[in-house]
């Protein structure tokens, strides 16, 4: 019976080193470049606001 519980939590505690490492994989590869591509929209978005207000100032 000690061999099972070993087993066990060894065998837990790498499938949720997995999932983990998993998780983080797609977050990098996925979430990380849609929210730097939405920061940089945002950044145009500024930029053509502030040169639009400067471009009619009277």
């Amino acid at each position: 019976m000690k061999q099972f519980t070993k087993g066990f939590f060894l065998g837990s505690l790498a499938t949720i080193g997995a999932l983990a490492s998993g998780v983080f994989a797609f977050h990098k590869s996925v979430i990380e470049p849609i929210e730097q591509e939405e920061e940089r929209f945002d950044q145009n978005r500024r930029q053509a606001n502030r040169k639009n207000r400067s471009a009619h100032q009277l």
